[in-house]
């Protein structure tokens, strides 16, 4: 699997496994936590999840899934906007950390941008990273004029990514949302590329 180097050099596969629209038929469970076992067998490592994710079902089908291989897998999680006040960053992940049945997030993604403001949600974040909660941080769906503002903020540049919709058919990223995190040394990570 070929990585792509995150800015603090970690290396994360190229290719992930998201988990939107897992967890919300129970009847589906089995099945769910199979495809993301059968996923790491293949060597698919990066899960990517989020507490919107069937309101949290989606975690718990991640947690189940990756029950004694934890180690396995580098997860990506993502709070509401509506959850990230400095605090409400803190209680979300340790509620994303109880379903996923982990101690830390590998990387914990703003899911989209909202009204509370960056530098108080890159409080939060920093908070979770003191405290071994989370690894690294990083924001979703964020314009190029959203990017600007975080990056500006106290800490901003600690962001590790950028998780956009990027795909054929999809490309205005290109035009100045990926050269100015080129820029930056700041790699994109596409959602629904296919």
């Amino acid at each position: 699997m070929k990585t792509v180097s995150l800015p603090d050099g970690t290396a994360v596969p190229q290719l992930g496994f998201g988990t939107w629209r897992m967890g919300e038929v129970a009847s589906e469970a089995s099945r769910e936590i199979a495809a993301v076992g059968r996923a790491l067998d293949l060597g698919m490592t990066l899960i990517d999840t989020a507490e919107m994710y069937g309101e949290g079902g989606a975690e718990e089908i991640v947690g189940k899934a990756l029950a004694g291989r934890r180690d396995e897998a580098f997860i990506v999680s993502k709070v509401y906007p509506h959850n990230a006040t400095r605090q409400g960053v803190i209680d979300a992940c340790e509620r994303s950390l109880w379903r996923l049945g982990t101690d830390r997030i590998d990387l914990y993604l703003l899911h989209w941008p909202g009204s509370t403001p960056i530098a108080e949600t890159i409080s939060g974040f920093q908070q979770l990273v003191a405290d071994g909660m989370i690894l690294r941080w990083g924001v979703s769906n964020f314009d190029t004029a959203d990017m600007k503002e975080m990056w500006q903020a106290p800490g901003g540049s600690a962001c590790a990514t950028n998780q956009i919709l990027y795909n054929i058919t999809r490309r205005g990223p290109e035009y100045d949302l990926l050269p100015w995190m080129k820029g930056r040394s700041l790699p994109a990570m596409a959602y629904s590329p296919l």
